[in-house]
């Protein structure tokens, strides 16, 4: 079925709560495995009904903000989840209270009890209201980016569409159009400022409220760390400043001399060659038709794959007016497939999406075995794995894409990726400091950033740029507002896609296979134990960063980057 066919229609709220409470009760009064089973199946297969018509309203509201139907739709499921959220746990309470649970075991993966655990001890019905508020301001800064309108050069332009130009080989092009994207959020700060205070506030009266100290350990709960906590990140993190800061330093010196000047500025960063960075060659269409090439030649799986997603629609690829910002990939659960959202600018982040978002759509596509709806996805850590591996698998298929700069665009993505961690870090360091210190000023959090930016990335310059030297660089950053701590994750992962490269690069002949398993496993194993049996390193382990760092350093320094 194409997505525009995919049939939305509001559940009636009382209908579902009625035919649930009966099942749950029903369930709450099982006594063995073989009651119990066709009853959860039953539960699960309403649940996956309401999660697909939510999932529709996001991604049609994400696709068009003003549509005045979805947006009154999206209006409602912003206070509606957080009600269906309470009959969910419920059931997760039942399912994980239930004597014979070594009998469920057998029919069910222990991941779905471990995830039951965490939403109920990050869950209660008395924070409803607050889940609610925190939804509206979710909504309200992603309004607040898609109402952005630049005029340059007599154009007017969105966030994404002026990302493009930051790319610019004309240095004073470059400046006035980073500049320009700066000056919104400079304009805007009081309201960024005023969302993110709310939002802090928000999440701590909740954390209080289910008698944690503060909002990081519910944090955690929140974002399913089911095998690993913050002292474990924090040291990990710490192997990032002592390994890969140094790294990434070394790269943006390498870059610096490429392009001859005497010192990289904040508006230089994005530019990694002087006559330009690697840019798609062909429309969005050649696009989408080197994907479905290189998906064929790939493997068999990946050849099914793409032609599902081509065939049935399964995307909105390029940026519009009105469109919300940046790029995912969703499940439409119960027709049983995935979709892709992106916004397309004319730079190699549009490849990107067809590899980096594909992976994820790949993997959801390899799960569809798995019958618990809440584990065919792995946690968020896990699942980048899948997507930021697609990325270096689609190397050698680059020359469809980039033509003659192909080992242009092969360079950069390998630096993007290294540089990457040091700033991830930041992102994470920088939200455990702001929830130990829910009232802080939105001065006082600048003033944070801006210290551990210079600690994580000592090589960016500012001068010249008031918001930036003044810690405003995070306003961007969508997660730290919609996600908290949903950004260590894409670190972590990139660590384990960095693995699967030099396998691939190192001729290991069941890199394939490793990755095909770890997306059939999905969300079964917590993210340690699916790093353990796709073949990887888990990034926490002594010694881990040391190694990638140094394999990914001198694959670099093989390529005279001078002649690219």
């Amino acid at each position: 079925m194409k997505f525009k066919d995919m049939k939305y229609e509001r559940p009636d709220a009382k209908v579902y709560f009625a035919e649930m409470d009966e099942l749950l009760n029903q369930l709450e009064q099982s006594e063995s495995c073989e009651t119990f089973m066709p009853i959860f199946k039953e539960i699960n297969k309403k649940r996956l009904h309401i999660q697909t018509m939510s999932t529709l309203v996001s991604v049609r509201h994400s696709i068009n903000t003003v549509d005045e139907f979805y947006d009154k739709e999206n209006d409602y499921w912003d206070n509606a989840n957080p009600e269906y959220q309470v009959i969910d746990t419920r059931f997760i309470k039942i399912c994980c209270e239930k004597p014979f649970r070594e009998d469920l075991l057998k029919e069910i993966p222990e991941t779905f009890f471990q995830l039951g655990e965490c939403s109920i001890k990050s869950f209660d019905e008395s924070i409803v209201p607050l889940l609610q508020e925190e939804n509206k301001l979710a909504s309200e800064y992603g309004k607040l980016k898609a109402s952005c309108k630049i005029t340059f050069d007599g154009e007017e332009m969105n966030l994404a569409q002026i990302a493009a130009v930051c790319e610019s080989m004309d240095r004073d092009t470059r400046k006035r159009a980073y500049d320009a994207k700066m000056s919104f959020f400079e304009e805007h700060a009081a309201q960024f400022d005023e969302i993110y205070d709310k939002m802090v506030k928000v999440r701590t009266k909740m954390a209080k409220q289910l008698g944690f100290e503060n909002y990081i350990e519910l944090g955690y709960y929140r974002m399913n760390r089911l095998d690993y906590n913050a002292d474990m990140i924090a040291g990990y993190r710490k192997q990032i400043q002592d390994f890969v800061t140094p790294c990434a330093a070394r790269i943006f010196e390498r870059q610096r001399k490429r392009l001859g000047f005497d010192s990289l500025a904040y508006y230089d960063m994005a530019l990694k060659f002087e006559d330009g960075n690697a840019m798609p060659v062909g429309t969005s269409d050649d696009l989408v038709n080197y994907a479905v090439k290189m998906y064929h030649e790939m493997s068999e799986e990946t050849g099914n794959f793409i032609d599902l997603m081509v065939e049935n629609e399964l995307w909105d690829l390029i940026s519009r007016p009105n469109k919300q910002m940046g790029g995912y990939m969703t499940e439409l659960g119960e027709f049983k497939v995935p979709f892709i959202f992106s916004n397309f600018n004319g730079t190699s982040a549009d490849v990107d999406v067809l590899t980096h978002e594909a992976g994820h759509a790949f993997q959801n596509y390899m799960a569809d075995e798995i019958e618990v709806p809440d584990v065919v996805f792995p946690t968020m850590e896990s699942c980048e794995i899948d997507s930021m591996s697609m990325e270096f698998f689609a190397y050698p298929w680059m020359d469809l894409f980039f033509k003659d700069k192909a080992d242009r665009y092969r360079f950069s993505h390998m630096c993007g990726t290294l540089t990457f961690l040091p700033y991830g870090a930041l992102v994470d360091h920088f939200q455990h400091e702001v929830y130990a210190n829910p009232d802080w000023t939105p001065t006082q959090r600048k003033e944070a950033w801006r210290k551990l930016e210079k600690e994580y990335m000592p090589y960016k310059n500012y001068e010249g740029c008031k918001i930036l030297e003044e810690g405003g660089w995070w306003y961007q950053q969508g997660h730290i507002f919609e996600m908290p701590f949903y950004y260590i994750d894409y670190t972590l992962a990139q660590v384990c896609a960095q693995q699967f490269f030099i396998r691939m690069n190192n001729k290991d002949e069941e890199y394939w296979n490793d990755y095909k398993h770890l997306c059939k496993l999905g969300g079964t194993l917590s993210f340690t134990n699916l790093v353990k049996e796709a073949g990887l390193t888990v990034p926490f382990e002594d010694g881990c960063m040391e190694h990638v760092v140094n394999e990914l350093e001198a694959w670099l320094n093989d390529v005279d980057d001078s002649t690219l």
